[in-house]
């Protein structure tokens, strides 16, 4: 089978998108993909003048991309509402949700509400996001939400009785690798929910495999391999941009890199982690996660 590349996107005009963390990393690339391609992106970020910054290079790239940028600051609940409530006002429509921000083992940290911030950014924080945002989803008609995991997802495990790590002490890897699980769990369950309401919105993952970004800089084992293993980002977003594209994809798909452990080569679909088939567990997170979050999906 021939190698899947940007070449393979479909022509995207008239589609409306919202990435976020796309200032840097793969967000950046899988934004400026979709812009080339003719959709109307939205960059939602935490640091607004870095994603000024990246609208500015994909303009001077692509002079006539419809791009623009827009706060959004996942360790913080109020801000992703309000981050919603904007792009409602101003949007009638989302046809592609791309849930790529993410932080990745940093210092021990909590967010605006007292969660562990990597369960709290990139699993709470893009749940709440999604919640407000599918009535726009699901008024376009071959919409899909994107949510990108990790292979991190295999040594992951849900605590449902310390998920921010209070009672065992923080670790950072077990933390993030959970988080990375809830994003699969996630992924599976929105998919179930929304086909039992009859909606048409598929929800895929996937994962970067081993690709150089700023995601890492709190990793000093990533940053010291990154010269011999790594992806460069361009290479290492083909998955998030075959799971919110490929016109074969399927709800519940997840894509990967096809080398070997999953670490570099070009997308196809893979396998997610058996724990993530845990309908019991996913029952469960979700509905921990609308009790924290405070939203109530209409699905």
């Amino acid at each position: 089978m021939p190698h899947w590349t940007f070449e393979d996107i479909p022509a995207q005009t008239g589609r409306v998108a919202v990435v976020t963390g796309a200032n840097t990393g793969i967000g950046f690339e899988a934004a400026r993909a979709l812009a080339r391609k003719g959709a109307d992106v939205t960059l939602a970020c935490r640091n607004v003048d870095k994603a000024q910054a990246a609208v500015e290079r994909i303009l001077r790239e692509t002079p006539e991309a419809t791009v623009s940028q827009a706060a959004l600051d996942l360790s913080d609940l109020r801000k992703v509402e309000a981050f919603a409530a904007r792009f409602a006002e101003q949007h009638t429509r989302l046809d592609l949700l791309i849930l790529n921000a993410g932080v990745m083992v940093p210092p021990e940290s909590k967010t605006a509400q007292g969660f562990e911030l990597q369960f709290g950014v990139n699993h709470l924080g893009h749940f709440a996001l999604t919640g407000a945002l599918l009535p726009l989803v699901r008024a376009s008609e071959g919409a899909r939400v994107v949510v990108v995991s990790s292979t991190a997802a295999r040594f992951g495990a849900m605590d449902f009785d310390d998920l921010q790590f209070e009672k065992r002490g923080y670790k950072p890897w077990p933390a993030y690798g959970q988080s990375k699980l809830a994003n699969q769990l996630f992924t599976l369950e929105l998919q179930r929910r929304l086909a039992a309401s009859g909606s048409s919105v598929l929800v895929t993952a996937a994962h970067p495999g081993w690709t150089a970004t700023d995601l890492q800089r709190s990793s000093g084992v990533a940053r010291f391999f990154n010269p011999l293993l790594a992806m460069k980002p361009a290479q290492g977003a083909l998955p998030t941009l075959r799971a919110a594209t490929d016109p074969t994809a399927r709800g519940g798909d997840y894509f990967g890199p096809s080398g070997f452990l999953q670490m570099r080569g070009y997308p196809r679909r893979v396998p997610m982690v058996k724990s993530a088939h845990d309908r019991s567990a996913a029952a469960r997170l979700w509905e921990i996660s609308e009790a924290l979050s405070g939203v109530r999906y209409e699905c």
